[in-house]
């Protein structure tokens, strides 16, 4: 089904419809957003991760001793 979806030809009609959108002053902020919310996004998984292979310590309600 997405055989071919990504070809060169198929994302030079994207970005130019995006600069047509957009204009030009305003592609390199958006680019720029985009890449910034990804490596959040990478950070917050490896985080997730790294949460994930600690070991729990127990956790000792309140009032006991």
């Amino acid at each position: 089904m997405f055989e071919g979806l990504f070809q060169p030809m198929h994302m030079l009609v994207v970005f130019g419809i995006a600069l047509l959108v957009f204009g030009p002053k305003k592609l390199p902020e958006l680019g720029k957003g985009l890449g910034e919310s990804i490596r959040g996004f990478k950070s917050a998984m490896a985080a997730k991760e790294k949460e994930e292979e600690k070991p729990s310590e127990p956790k000792i309600a309140a009032g006991q001793k």
